[in-house]
């Protein structure tokens, strides 16, 4: 018998434990989910950003649990099991507890297992016995109505989201926003526009319902009520800067000049509006009005010098004007105002410094880089500089050298190795290098293609097929397999309605890639389509002024009669261009007269 008290002593103790743990876990596991469960992968103009608010956390009333030893068992072996990644075992233990001890603390636990094994139903269950157990408790019914929502039940979440709203008056503005964001990811956007316009019919003078409003409804395709519900909420908030930059996107989509002078007149009325700045200098860039731009830049540096994500924001807009001073000044700027991501600073710096061949200095930067997300690409980078130095040996014992720390990054580094090979025209080499990678993944989509392309410059085009066609098999939504594949045939003049058939699958599965928009005009070129080919082609040239699509471009106004636009167009493209090979052979096929001048 003195076993016993032991043994319950023990058993107690270990309840308490674990009870512990569920109540010391749940104020940052709820965190977590609803965080989680909040972010929504929107398209359009960015989702407002809402800023978090805390939540409601009324006293929990707990049941009155008799402490059976099946009951500690229970709660024991799920806790173990979570301990030891067996959610299969965890979560319907606890979602089985929910049941019986209706305790909040327990169904909150379990909803968080549920979730994080990605065991919708259960997750869904135990956050209604949570919610049911503290029906006051505003995160309870948050989580609830996010996980519905999430699993595109509308309906049934609806009730719970107009719960929500009505439960918090002072800051139902702020849940709005997270509406808007947590919905966005929806792929029902009309059914959300229906329902968020629902939501927001009693909260038409709170600006943020109105902006909840333009968001679905830009993802629903309504870009006209966008408008006119985002200026419905800057009405009733003029200085509401996320509004504001909401409706500067949506008016880009009609003109970058219609959001440029819209944002000139939000700024004159709200100077300290950092954002909204950001985003003006940013349209200033894309339209080529660099004078202005750097007006833009002077002004944030001068309103926020110790500001590192300013720092980095303006440097990032200064490197795509391609002012490199002003680029390189504040990079060096935000590492000293301590930019929480220094690594990606450093990398920037080591991409100035090599484009203005200052390759010691490139060397320096790429070096510093600490292990983490940027490592690899750092070190990629690193030894592509020692390659342009001439040392390609090193380059390549650089790259060999470094340990892979799983399958994907052992692929990453074979690529970057095999281009330095391409880079220096040693194809055998990175077709043989390649080959040997392929050996050991023979079903890796990305050495597949790599390998296809290595083999088009050994004219192994029984490879190249074989291959892209192996890797569109795979991966049925490889839109650059397809293209390769369609663009080859076109440029070998063979199979040409087949050529077409596989690049308009690419343009399917990517409409806005200009490499893609290049081979369909090609294709239409060989096929005698010269009106269709010239639309495709100078879209592509809009969008990428790429030293092949001026090559294809020049040759077809050549073939049309253009030849003083055709010449135009080359002298311009060798400026940026002057080694693309494509562009050198057929300016020196055509009109070798311009070739001296581009030196």
């Amino acid at each position: 018998m003195p076993r016993l008290p032991r043994l319950t002593r023990f058993i107690s103790a270990v309840f308490a434990a674990a009870i512990s743990a569920v109540v010391c876990a749940a104020p940052g596991a709820e965190d977590s989910l609803g965080n989680r469960l909040a972010q929504g992968a929107q398209s359009g103009p960015a989702a407002p950003k809402p800023k978090p608010k805390p939540a409601a956390k009324p006293q929990a009333v707990l049941p009155s649990l008799e402490l059976t030893e099946q009951l500690m068992f229970k709660l024991m072996m799920a806790e173990v099991a979570l301990q030891r990644g067996q959610p299969e075992i965890a979560v319907p233990a606890l979602l089985e507890l929910s049941r019986e001890t209706r305790d909040p603390r327990i169904a909150q636990r379990a909803t968080e297992a549920a979730w994080n094994a990605r065991f919708p139903e259960a997750a869904v269950e135990a956050a209604g016995i949570w919610l049911q157990a503290e029906p006051g408790n505003a995160r309870a019914r948050q989580v609830l109505a996010a996980m519905l929502a999430t699993q595109q039940k509308l309906g049934p979440a609806r009730a719970h989201f107009e719960q929500w709203l009505a439960s918090d008056p002072e800051n139902v503005g702020q849940s709005f926003l997270q509406l808007s964001t947590l919905l966005a990811r929806n792929s029902d956007r009309k059914a959300v526009l229906e329902l968020m316009r629902a939501l927001a019919k009693p909260y038409a003078k709170v600006p943020e319902a109105r902006l909840a409003v333009a968001q679905a409804a830009w993802n629903a395709g309504n870009d006209a009520l966008a408008l006119d519900e985002s200026r419905a909420a800057l009405n009733l908030s003029p200085g509401l800067e996320i509004a504001a930059l909401f409706h500067a996107q949506a008016l880009q989509k009609r003109s970058n000049d219609e959001a440029i002078t819209f944002l000139a007149g939000y700024l004159k009325a709200h100077p300290e509006a950092k954002d909204a700045r950001l985003n003006y200098a940013r349209l200033l860039v894309t339209s080529k009005r660099y004078a202005e731009a750097r007006k833009q830049f002077e002004a944030l540096v001068e309103q926020f010098p110790q500001n590192g994500d300013v720092t980095m924001a303006v440097a990032l807009l200064a490197i795509q004007a391609n002012d490199y001073d002003s680029a390189e000044t504040q990079l060096k700027r935000s590492l000293e105002a301590g930019y929480g991501e220094p690594d990606t600073a450093r990398v920037y710096l080591g991409q100035i410094s090599e484009e203005r061949k200052r390759y010691d200095e490139a060397l320096k930067w790429y070096g510093s880089v600490e292990p983490g997300e940027q490592y690899l690409g750092a070190q990629t980078r690193y030894a592509g500089v020692l390659a342009k130095q001439g040392r390609l040996s090193e380059a390549r014992k650089h790259l060999q050298q470094m340990g892979a720390q799983n399958p994907d990054q052992r692929v990453q580094l074979t690529q970057a190795e095999a281009q330095l090979l391409r880079d220096a025209n040693a194809y055998k080499d990175a077709f043989d290098l390649l080959g040997q990678a392929l050996q050991k993944a023979p079903d890796n989509p990305d050495l597949l293609y790599d390998h296809a392309m290595a083999a088009e410059k050994l004219n192994r085009f029984d490879i190249l097929e074989s291959n892209l066609r192996k890797a569109i098999e795979i991966k049925p939504d490889n839109a650059h397999a397809y293209n390769a594949l369609g663009y080859t045939l076109a440029e070998r003049n063979e199979r040409l309605p087949e050529a077409q058939q596989l690049i308009e699958k690419a343009l399917t599965l990517s409409p806005d890639d200009a490499f893609i928009m290049d081979s369909m005009g090609w294709v239409l070129f060989r096929m005698g389509r010269t009106k269709e080919s010239l639309d495709y082609l100078q879209r592509a040239y809009t969008l990428r002024p790429d030293g092949d699509i001026a090559a294809h471009l020049g040759e077809v106004l050549w073939v049309s009669g253009q030849q003083d636009a055709a010449r135009k167009l080359w002298s311009d493209a060798l400026k940026d261009n002057a080694q693309n090979e494509a562009l050198q052979s057929t300016v020196k096929r055509l009109a070798p007269v311009i070739l001296p001048i581009a030196r």
